[in-house]
């Protein structure tokens, strides 16, 4: 199963600000009246700009040079822009709906609400909610015995070795099946653990701290020899694991093995009691994501002795839970992870916190609500509009590439023709009866709800495929482009300003959420989501010479992005952040034609001496807009799909239509020569 998602959804992650706009509601209080027609007001926020930057020079800097020198981090948040704006919209209207269930006992939302802002009865426990489980880890022994435990706590979604999952099957889109990826490790890529770098090596350190701060809170002994020894054993996952460029090929990762070919191409695992332990034993077949991982891994854990890799797993157990502990372990995880990691010199109220939590592992509870009060009829019909509006400005651009083959460009087309368009909310909603959540029990109602949907996923092998179910709460301000389903997905709370405002000029809109849609769509026919037939099947239906020509100019991209160097001595990773640097590409591009096609023929008014043109690409640079603390921009640039803010939108460069917009030339630094332009889609 193939999934994308524009922008991270974290549980307890990224955070909020508040973005205003000259002449419009502020972005965080934003009426839901959509049957007032456009009053004229643009929707751009002029006072954010700064004029004395030419477009031409930093489009970027010119759309958000004075939001970017005017508005501070806040201090619970490692970045700050846009995103985090509809993300706080939406944490504040899931906030009341969950508060007014917290007032009822049996709420199942509310009492989880609770068991979260009960610090009395969270400190008052201590360590003892996960005993049993350090108990169980302490008593094995042996290795057998060991993944056995692994496997019981990936139910509760505490990482081992390996991530298990369960999802359409990529080459038969229309069954279920059981795959497996790498994990393992505390940091959160590869490269931090092998790279010589020095604030890579200060990042190690405090990592090895961090361990043997967490065993010393456990009431462990030797906590900084055994820290050590973990340490050395991620170091030795990390070099068995993939990068992230190769784990994200589509090819690459579908590898169908049967329980033999595990035990017999990854020997020293004990696969056979593992998958028994997953609930996932002697299926026809497992899809193996990243096989030469698996067999390193494998080798690792055998050679490892069984004292450091119980040390391993219950350290991954604590540091999974350390948040849902007293305050000694949350604090001492914050001071990592938010901290070091991310330069956040806070963290978040526990209140948001607590709305989080609800949200995503209650989603559909809470999001039944929030589509009542938040997202009437009339807004889904605007989005459904402008949806089939990009779609068909899609279609227009297949039928004038002059570089796909035409039996190609037929199959691309009919790939549009189906696919699918999820606006909004579910169908139907999910249902939460099974579920035991206790208002006094917060890492019982933590484990319990990953369960949950463990035995939720593992249930639907075997099933018939449901095509209308939905991969994220409503309530996360994202948008999906799902590949094996053929799909793209708007949840309710990404449908709202600053992205998308029914009462806004249309240029913003379609520069905002337009090139959203457009993004997602594209998505479907980026560099891995064209190898997915018109049913969502990983098959090749190119020519070969598609192919190679498709291949020539992503590279070019690629090495575009390659010569960004965000932080002085760290550049953008082009393979890494190619489907999305694509994306940003076609989506603009399409969301412009389709903008020039809402227009029936009729010239665009010209607003605060701005065209039609500059406001949709103003809208869509401020929408973008966005500042990291410098770890949190250094660690986006080793782990993140995306490129930066800045550099996305430093896209338009490409565009022609950006040049003629603004009349820019060679003097100025963005310009490209015509020949130099990357031109896809």
């Amino acid at each position: 199963m193939k999934i994308h998602w524009l922008m991270l959804y974290l549980l307890l992650g990224p955070a909020c600000g508040a973005m205003t706009r000259a002449n419009t509601t502020p972005a965080g209080v934003a009426s839901d009246d959509t049957s007032k027609p456009w009053s004229g007001d643009s929707g751009l926020d002029w006072n954010g700009m700064d004029s004395r930057v030419a477009p031409g020079d930093d489009f970027y800097a010119h759309a958000n040079g004075g939001w970017l020198r005017n508005t501070p981090i806040p201090a619970d948040r490692s970045f700050h822009g846009v995103d985090q704006t509809l993300q706080e919209l939406s944490i504040e209207r899931t906030r009341l709906i969950i508060e007014e269930a917290s007032k009822t006992r049996g709420s199942k939302p509310g009492d989880f609400y609770v068991s979260f802002v009960d610090e009395a009865t969270i400190q008052a426990r201590g360590l003892e909610p996960v005993k049993p489980w350090m108990k169980a880890i302490a008593g094995t022994a042996t290795r057998e015995a060991l993944a056995i435990e692994m496997a019981k706590l990936a139910r509760h979604d505490i990482g081992g070795l390996f991530v298990p999952d369960v999802g359409r099957d990529d080459k038969n889109p229309d069954v279920y099946v059981a795959s497996l990826r790498q994990s393992g490790l505390g940091l959160p890529d590869r490269a931090l653990y092998l790279e010589e770098d020095a604030r890579l090596a200060s990042i190690r350190t405090a990592y090895r701290a961090y361990l043997t701060k967490m065993l010393t809170l456990a009431g462990e002994r030797d906590a900084d020899e055994r820290a050590a020894a973990v340490f050395a054993f991620e170091t030795a996952l990390a070099e068995a694991h993939w990068t992230r460029a190769d784990a994200r090929d589509a090819e690459k990762t579908y590898n169908r093995w049967s329980l033999a070919d595990f035990e017999q191409k990854a020997p020293g695992f004990p696969w056979r009691d593992y998958f028994a332990a997953l609930e996932l034993p002697s299926q026809p077949a497992y899809i193996a994501q990243q096989p030469s991982a698996f067999a390193g891994e494998a080798r690792v854990f055998a050679s490892t002795a069984l004292p450091v890799l119980k040390d391993y797993l219950m350290l991954r157990m604590l540091s999974s839970y350390a948040r849902y502990l007293s305050r000694p372990f949350e604090e001492t995880r914050f001071a990592f992870y938010g901290t070091t990691l991310a330069g956040t010199p806070e963290q978040q109220p526990r209140a948001r916190r607590a709305v989080m939590l609800v949200s995503n592992f209650m989603g559909d509870a809470v999001g039944r609500e929030y589509v009542a009060r938040h997202f009437p009829p009339r807004a889904r019909a605007q989005v459904e509009a402008m949806v089939q509006n990009v779609i068909a400005a899609m279609g227009d651009r297949l039928e004038r590439l002059d570089w796909m083959a035409p039996e190609t460009k037929a199959r691309a087309r009919a790939k549009l023709a189906n696919v699918r368009v999820k606006i909004g909310h579910p169908n139907t909603w999910r249902d939460y009866t099974a579920l035991e959540i206790e208002p006094d029990d917060l890492v019982g109602n933590v484990a319990r709800a990953n369960a949950f949907e463990y035995r939720r996923r593992v249930g639907q092998l075997g099933r018939p495929v449901d095509r209308d179910e939905w991969l994220s709460p409503v309530t996360a301000a994202n948008a999906f482009a799902h590949m094996t389903a053929n799909e793209i997905i708007f949840p309710a709370a990404i449908l709202q300003p600053p992205y998308f405002d029914p009462n806004a000029d249309p240029a913003v809109n379609h520069g905002g959420i337009g090139v959203t849609i457009g993004h997602e769509l594209s998505h479907l026919f980026d560099d891995q989501g064209r190898k997915f037939d018109a049913s969502g099947r990983l098959a090749e239906w190119w020519t070969p010479r598609d192919v190679e020509r498709f291949t020539a100019l992503t590279d070019k991209l690629v090495a575009q992005y390659d010569a960004y160097e965000p932080i002085p001595g760290q550049h953008i990773q082009g393979a890494l952040t190619l489907g999305e640097n694509l994306a940003d590409l076609a989506g603009l591009a399409v969301a412009y034609d389709a903008y020039h096609r809402s227009l029936g023929g009729k010239p665009a008014p010209v607003i605060g001496g701005t065209t039609g043109e500059q406001r949709f690409f103003l809208g869509h640079a401020q929408s973008r807009r966005s500042k990291h603390r410098e770890p949190a921009l250094s660690a986006r640039l080793l782990s993140d799909a995306h490129a930066p803010a800045r550099e996305r939108v430093w896209t338009v460069r490409n565009l022609d239509s950006w040049y003629a917009a603004y009349q820019v030339g060679p003097d100025q630094k963005l310009y490209l020569a015509p020949e130099d332009r990357v031109r896809i889609w």
